[in-house]
């Protein structure tokens, strides 16, 4: 049986490619036309009321600058690392369940807790927790 050539198996590769790169573009040309079929098909009629900045129904009143409370980001961002942890918990179950994986994915596993206890305490320790 003869040898493949190069040729023949960059053509394999990039075939692969080819057809990410395919899927890729059907999918920009696809928002690419919903985008341009609203644009031409929706009504285009302002007036002063719908060029007013909408806020939940109320007209707004007052200047268009708030005071944010930073707590909720806070704990916004601590919900996504322990979401993210979650994640990777999973897969490591998978790997941990494997012969011949148990002792070194424990080991990775808990230096990053690690790493998030770390984190998380110092987190308590600046008092970032604290709701009031």
């Amino acid at each position: 049986m003869p040898e493949p050539t190069v040729a023949v198996l960059a053509a394999d590769y990039f075939e692969s490619y080819s057809v990410v790169g395919l899927l890729a573009v059907i999918g920009v040309l696809f928002v690419a036309v919903a985008f341009g079929a609203g644009r031409l098909l929706r009504p285009v009629v302002p007036t002063p009321e719908k060029l007013l900045t909408y806020e939940c129904g109320v007209d707004p009143v007052g200047e268009g600058w708030a005071h944010t409370q930073v707590r909720y980001y806070v704990y916004a961002f601590l919900y996504v690392i322990f979401a993210v942890d979650s994640i990777f918990l999973f897969p490591w179950a998978t790997v941990f369940a494997a012969a011949g994986y148990g002792a070194t994915t424990l080991v990775e596993m808990f230096i990053f807790l690690g790493f998030l206890a770390v984190g998380l305490l110092y987190a308590w320790k600046k008092g970032v927790l604290e709701w009031t």
